[in-house]
């Protein structure tokens, strides 16, 4: 068991997570993984996020079960599945700088997406909702990143807050039991990963309680646009 692995950083990571998380809805993935990356090796880093993300997703859905959109969100995960093991090889095989620079530059993307919010057209048709899923699946395969495409697709859907909340976490939820489970099988468990996650379930929970009380008490475009501000950093710093 590797105790040189840093232990405050990661709770504090997890926290951070945890409020963003419970907050908004989503990005717990997107802030804990440029972090972690920045105290340990990305093997490492992305079955931790999975387990524990997994768990906050089943938190806040048990509190929002009634919002879900249960037809979208059950597309979204069969065709976030599909692609799975397509960045399960991508996160094996690739190279970590290449890795780094991609998460990098999803970051990036996403947090400018989120910063300009630029006045997209109503998705119609349910032909859209296999290549958001597809890619969701590939980007959290690899990275725990599958939020970009399925919050971008669900934004062009206007869907209600309520049920934007809702539906992704449940889709969020069932793909990530696929994507912790691929992370096993490709060998990327190990007790190190474990005795990290027994420290940041916690913290992410005590985070997803105090995101949900900061939600209600901050203007939630005030709050996004710092979100994405923070993101826009960090992508940036990744390719530093």
């Amino acid at each position: 068991m590797n105790f040189t692995m840093p232990v405050l950083p990661v709770i504090m990571i997890f926290l951070l997570a945890g409020l963003v998380q419970g907050a908004v809805g989503f990005g717990s993935a997107l802030v804990a993984m440029p972090l972690l990356v920045l105290v340990m090796d990305i093997q490492t880093a992305t079955p931790l996020v999975g387990l524990v993300v997994l768990a906050i997703s089943a938190l806040i859905l048990i509190w929002n079960w009634r919002s879900v959109v249960v037809g979208e969100a059950w597309r979204l995960v069969l065709a976030s599945v599909l692609g799975i093991p397509f960045g399960l090889l991508l996160l094996k095989w690739a190279p970590e700088a290449i890795v780094k620079g991609i998460l990098g530059a999803v970051l990036i993307g996403f947090g400018l997406y989120r910063l300009i919010t630029p006045r997209l057209p109503v998705l119609k048709g349910a032909g859209w909702v296999w290549p958001s899923g597809f890619m969701a699946g590939i980007l959290g395969g690899a990275y725990n990143t599958n939020g970009p495409p399925i919050v971008i697709y669900a934004t062009l859907q206007r869907w209600s807050p309520e049920r934007f909340r809702a539906t992704l976490q449940m889709v969020w939820l069932a793909t990530g039991v696929f994507i912790v489970a691929g992370q096993g099988l490709v060998g990327l468990w190990n007790p190190t990963v474990f005795r990290l996650v027994a420290y940041a379930l916690p913290a992410v929970a005590g985070g997803t309680f105090l995101g949900s009380w900061v939600g209600r008490h901050i203007p939630r475009d005030v709050f996004d646009r710092i979100v994405s501000g923070l993101l826009v950093v960090m992508g940036a710093f990744m390719f530093v």
